[in-house]
């Protein structure tokens, strides 16, 4: 697998909480892991911003950490992979390597009226057709039109060639590259295809969807595959010259590293939102049920893969608004207690909709709502609530794919934050009627940026070899009547109704 000069494969993680680094041996096996929160901005209803210079030392400190843990040198790591939160909108000088300002986060609502606007010609689905997308807050390009509208100066900037656009990738390989000193301004085609900008048949960028938009080809990174030496780090000694050899947004990275490779595969990560991908190939499926076409990845020199995707805006954030927001409990893991002190919902359910809801709705108009109540509900059925809305939403996205793909789901392979919240897989099983599967290494996303990077350098050999390491850890069986199924579910598609048409 490894040479003695590469014994270990290293993945950036970066995510919407936090950055991490972890790093992995030849049989993807975690040697070392180090992890830093950075600060979540919310500057006015609506809007959540990032410091993206915060996340860029964080990217440094961790990175340093993790290879000291493990006391390796540059002679042992093959090489690096990148995986970021998507859609995430960095905007930098490139000249100085200073931020315009602060990072627009994929939850942001700020271009719901740049959205409208575009949708006057054409609807919603006004460019679906080349780029897998509807128009909504959610995508990148929208978020970079906001900001070369409202930051001062930023439009003349960007026509004179002065600023550089990323989503997160982009911005933390330019910066371990270089970053003014001849840094690389590069993409891969997963993040491309979540800006709106990137035809998914040619992966190139759009001339005409970025005139709609106002913005500057200049900005846009170059578009490369997900799996190829981009470039080495020379952002410090310490690490320099180590090949940066993979990059995936972070679902088709858990994709990835689930060894969803080959053609009706799927996964659902469970984090601060849930997302679910189904692996279809070479073929490019255009949803009828309002699920997203997006490219899973590619390999260097071959054809990409597609994949169908919905995307739940608030999942594991609910916990954190539960605990942060409304003090009803002290740490996320409690939640599962709480929640197990009633045996069920008691008529209460919690609908999410703080950004909206995405897929398979699209819905920007709709806002969070808690319904059902009665003098019955306690602080358990609240937490028992706050946990089966991530269920429910699944079954939204699944009912979709099933429907888009015309092939029924015999299996839910599952990974993320909240996967170790046995209540809620149960649960999950149960609303579904299939098993749920946990694999053995739950950290999917870092494993499959590192994937991505060890096939570049021929540290790990081939997919099937990605195949023979993936193994089950824990898989939960539905124990749940049909009729009871469709009584809670019946419910639950009720209370999304009284969601839309808030704002």
């Amino acid at each position: 697998m490894g040479t003695p000069q590469g014994r270990h494969v290293a993945a950036i993680d970066q995510g919407t909480t936090s950055t991490r680094c972890i790093i992995f041996n030849g049989a993807a096996e975690i040697v070392a892991i180090e992890r830093m929160e950075h600060r979540q901005i919310f500057p006015r209803s609506g809007w959540v911003e990032h410091d993206a210079v915060e996340i860029w030392q964080n990217t440094r400190a961790v990175l340093a950490a993790a290879v000291a843990r493990l006391d390796i040198g540059t002679r042992e790591l093959a090489a690096i992979g990148i995986t970021n939160q998507r859609e995430t909108t960095v905007v930098w000088d490139r000249s100085t390597g200073r931020p315009i300002a602060n990072a627009v986060v994929w939850q942001d609502l700020r271009t719901q009226d740049i959205c409208r606007e575009l949708a006057e010609i054409g609807g919603t689905q006004r460019y679906a057709a080349r780029v897998g997308l509807p128009l909504a807050t959610y995508f990148a390009g929208p978020k970079l039109a906001w900001l070369l509208r409202h930051v001062e100066g930023a439009r003349a900037r960007a026509e004179a060639g002065e600023l550089l656009f990323g989503t997160m990738d982009s911005w933390l390989l330019w910066n371990l590259t270089g970053g003014v000193d001849g840094g690389l301004h590069l993409t891969d085609v997963t993040n491309a295809s979540r800006t709106m900008l990137m035809d998914l048949d040619t992966l190139a960028w759009d001339a005409e969807i970025a005139a709609d938009m106002g913005i500057p080809l200049s900005m846009l990174p170059a578009i490369r595959s997900s799996s190829e030496v981009y470039g080495e780090i020379r952002a410090y000694s310490a690490l320099g010259g180590v090949p940066i050899a993979g990059i995936l947004g972070d679902q088709h990275a858990a994709t990835f590293g689930q060894a969803c490779l080959s053609p009706g595969d799927s996964k659902n990560t469970y984090g601060t939102g849930n997302f679910m991908l189904l692996n279809t190939g070479g073929n490019r499926i255009a949803s009828a049920n309002g699920l997203l076409t997006t490219v899973c990845y590619q390999l260097s020199g071959q054809a990409p893969v597609y994949a169908l995707e919905g995307s739940i805006a608030v999942t594991g954030s609910l916990v954190q608004w539960l605990r942060d927001n409304l003090g009803l409990i002290s740490t996320a893991a409690e939640i599962e207690t709480v929640a197990a002190s009633v045996p069920d919902n008691g008529g209460a359910y919690l609908v999410p909709a703080f950004s909206g809801l995405f897929a398979p709705y699209w819905r920007d108009d709709a806002r969070g709502a808690l319904v059902g109540l009665t003098r019955f509900v306690n602080r358990g059925h609240l937490a028992r609530a706050v946990l089966e809305a991530t269920a429910y939403q699944t079954r939204d996205v699944l009912e979709a794919m099933v429907a888009d793909a015309g092939v029924p789901l015999s299996v839910l392979k599952v990974d993320g934050g909240m996967v170790g919240n046995e209540l809620l897989m149960q649960f999950q099983a149960d609303l579904l009627g299939i098993p749920v599967v946990r694999p053995v290494i739950s950290e999917t996303t870092a494993l499959g940026a590192a994937y991505a990077a060890g096939l570049a350098v021929g540290f790990f050999t081939g997919t099937d070899e990605i195949r023979r390491n993936w193994a089950a850890g824990r898989q939960w069986e539905p124990n749940m009547l049909d009729a009871e199924r469709d009584r809670l579910y019946a419910g639950w598609q009720k209370a999304v109704t009284r969601t839309f048409d808030w704002a």
